[in-house]
């Protein structure tokens, strides 16, 4: 079973979402808060797999949260957060990435493409939309140049980790990177686990401002 968290500032939204949810063979809804301050104690105190983060909550914010439940304690298995947002939050999306968030999902979306996000997530896969990462890109075009330090990175990777890396930072998916190199499927997958272990990341989300950030992939390119 996927246990969720369920943080909103919004009474009506938090109770539409677990009803949805819980109605969903394989998903539990384990509890909710109503800003980010209880969500990092719910979420320490309840142990779920996902959390649904609403970013703008009294109290504390959705980030500040995200970066609390992602920072510890050690040796703590650490569930992955799912940004609840809207189109008009574009200037959260580069910094809830940075926190650690492993996909987003908008508020209005349907029934069933929140139930995936959750999954998906849930499965150890990040959820970025075409449209959020093309939101990232022309975010990150404002800000300076490539951090040295992950360009150093790089030379940790094999060619063709580098080249997954690329696809991966432009939103393909495994079965699209697949098709652009000539792999089997799995061993797209296994070059894209090698390639977050041996750069310390997270998941794809991570994967995404790694590669802007290095400058392995630059906006327009």
């Amino acid at each position: 079973m996927i246990k969720v968290l369920i943080v909103d500032d919004q009474a009506m939204i938090r109770e539409g979402f677990a009803a949805l949810l819980a109605a969903q063979p394989d998903i539990v809804v384990v509890g909710d808060a109503e800003n980010g301050t209880d969500a990092v104690t719910a979420s320490r105190r309840l142990d779920p797999d996902v959390v649904l983060m609403d970013v703008r909550m009294p109290v504390m914010d959705g980030l500040t949260a995200t970066e609390r439940i992602l920072a510890g304690p050690p040796g703590v298995r650490q569930p992955k957060v799912l940004i609840l947002t809207t189109f008009d939050l574009d200037d959260y999306v580069f910094g809830a990435l940075r926190a650690g968030a492993s996909g987003f999902v908008l508020k209005d979306a349907r029934a069933a493409e929140l139930v995936h996000a959750v999954r998906v997530v849930a499965s150890g896969d990040a959820l970025l939309a075409p449209s959020i990462t093309r939101r990232l890109i022309a975010d990150y075009a404002t800000r300076g140049r490539p951090d040295p330090r992950n360009a150093a990175a790089l030379g940790e990777l094999t060619p063709r980790e580098t080249d997954v890396l690329r696809l991966v930072a432009h939103g393909r998916s495994n079965q699209e990177i697949a098709t652009d190199l000539v792999l089997a499927e799995q061993t797209v997958k296994t070059h894209v686990s090698r390639m977050l272990t041996k750069l310390g990341l997270r998941d794809r989300a991570q994967a995404v401002v790694f590669a802007y950030e290095s400058g392995l992939v630059r906006p327009g390119s």
